[in-house]
Formats: C-alpha cells, sequence, structure tokens
C-alpha cells in the first residue's frame, strides 16, 4: 500500500514537471512570437510584400527575396524528393541486410548531423567549381536539396516499413507484380508519412542561411530571377544582410523584423498545407 501511495505521488510530481517545461517552452515561444510582432507588424502591407528593396535596403518591400526563396524550395524540393523517395524505397522494398548496406544507412543518417555550412562548402566545390554552374539558383537549390536528402530519405525508408505486410500479400495474391504493388498500394499508403517528411524539409531549407551564401544568394538583385543560371535573393540571406550590413540599423529594423514575420508564415503556411494534405491522405487510405 505504501509503495503504490509512493508510486501514485511519484507519477503526479512528474506529470506536474512535465507540465511545466511544456508551459515554459510556450512561454518561451510567446515572448518571441510577441518581440516579432511588436517590432514587425508595422512594417507589413502590401506593398511591403509586392515591391522590391530600394535604397540600399532601407525602403521599398520584400517581393525580390520572397520569390527567391519560393524559387529555391521548388529547385531544392524538386531535387531531394524524387532521389529522396527513391532511395528510401530501395532500402525498404529491395536492399538486403548486408553491412554495405547498413553502412549505407548509418552513412544517411549521420549526414542529418553535418552543419549546414559544409554543406555550403561543398555545393561550392561541386557545383559552382567542379561543375560550372556558376553562384546561381540552380547550385544554391542543389545544394539545399543535398542538404535536405537525409531527412526524406529517412522519412520516405520508414514510410515504406509501416506499410503493413498484409497489404502486400494480398496484392500478390490478386495477381499483381512487384513493380504494381509498389505503386498501387505501397506508395499511396506511404504518401501520407511522405508529405510529413517534406514539409519538414522545407521548413528547413526556406530557413537555412548559410548554404546559399557560397552557392547562389545576391547580397542585392534589383529583379526576380528570371533563370536557375541567375543569382536570387533569399529571405533568411536578406534578414542576415539586414541584421549585419545595413548602413542604418534603426530604419532597417522595422524592415528586418518584418521580414522574419513573413518568413515564419511562409513557412508555418506550408506546413498547414502539408498538414491539411496529410490527414485527407489518411483518411482516404484508412490509416
Amino acid at each position: 500500500m505504501n509503495r503504490t501511495f509512493m508510486r501514485k505521488i511519484y507519477d503526479r510530481l512528474m506529470t506536474l514537471v512535465l507540465c511545466l517545461f511544456a508551459l515554459l517552452l510556450v512561454a518561451v515561444i510567446g515572448a518571441v512570437a510577441v518581440y516579432l510582432i511588436r517590432n514587425g507588424a508595422e512594417a507589413l502591407s502590401w506593398e511591403f510584400l509586392s515591391e522590391p528593396p530600394k535604397d540600399g535596403m532601407l525602403a521599398g518591400g520584400i517581393l525580390t527575396p520572397l520569390v527567391g526563396t519560393m524559387q529555391l524550395v521548388l529547385v531544392s524540393m524538386g531535387g531531394a524528393l524524387p532521389v529522396g523517395i527513391m532511395t528510401g524505397l530501395y532500402f525498404a522494398e529491395y536492399a538486403k541486410d548486408t553491412w554495405i548496406v547498413r553502412l549505407m544507412r548509418i552513412s544517411i543518417r549521420s549526414l542529418a548531423g553535418v552543419p549546414s555550412v559544409i554543406f555550403g562548402l561543398f555545393g561550392l566545390s561541386l557545383f559552382v567549381v567542379f561543375m560550372q554552374f556558376g553562384s546561381c539558383l540552380l547550385s544554391a537549390g542543389l545544394t539545399l536539396a543535398c542538404l535536405s536528402l537525409p531527412l526524406v530519405v529517412t522519412v520516405a525508408e520508414q514510410a515504406f516499413l509501416s506499410v503493413p505486410q498484409d497489404y502486400r500479400d494480398a496484392s500478390y495474391a490478386l495477381g499483381a507484380t512487384k513493380y504494381q504493388t509498389i505503386i498501387k498500394v505501397v506508395l499511396p499508403s506511404a504518401a501520407s508519412t511522405i508529405i510529413t517528411g517534406a514539409i519538414l524539409a522545407v521548413g528547413r531549407v526556406a530557413g537555412e542561411t548559410a548554404p546559399i551564401m557560397f552557392t547562389g544568394a545576391a547580397y542585392f538583385a534589383p529583379e526576380i530571377a528570371k533563370s536557375v543560371f541567375s543569382q536570387v535573393m533569399a529571405l533568411p540571406y536578406h534578414i542576415y544582410v539586414l541584421a549585419t550590413s545595413a548602413t542604418d540599423p534603426e530604419a532597417a529594423a522595422p524592415i528586418e523584423y518584418g521580414a522574419i514575420l513573413v518568413l515564419i508564415g511562409l513557412v508555418m503556411g506550408t506546413s498547414a498545407v502539408g498538414v491539411i494534405a496529410r490527414a485527407r491522405l489518411a483518411e482516404r487510405n484508412g490509416r
């Protein structure tokens, strides 16, 4: 009886401690949000979103870096998602449990912990110098694709492995080939989880500064990039420039905080769309 009573006390104590930590986290996030809104809300307007930077980036809006960030996300996801999904599919459906496959898995998971600046130097060496793409949207996008590949591969593999084996067996029993089973059964069933991984990858890609500094981000570009071989402005690098190199820090502060709010809103909006799509796919597939 005494032991049962002590267990209940410990359980309630740990519940209280965890609740306090959760409240502390919410309070910190709320304080950061209030601080950003207080300093950047006055800059938000339609003109701020629809005009390019002017007067040494101390006036105008953020149209060019905003569109540039979207372009970088599209190029990077266009490279990372097909390669990452196919690699995850290979590990889940075709690869045997050999030491080479285990080494490949460990290497991919280890890449997820590599600092982003290392990917930037890798992209500079491979895409800018060796492949001679130059400092451009394509080089920066492919570098970000390499950065997000470990996450996409890991999530895709786990998504395919989570599909019940009974689904595959039922498909084979109906006379379907392995290819047909993967296309018609495995991929649709794993789609909702893969979308979650893609959302996480988009959030990381959209907020990275170090990789694009070396490979394609422009300090200032008057126009939106019209080619993958053009340099591109991006919100993370634009914010970094305003915070560290603005000729008038006080005049740049509202634009800087406004750009931060827009970047956060862009990531959250993308995440919200992905969550809705994932929920609908999961409901359709009964998972």
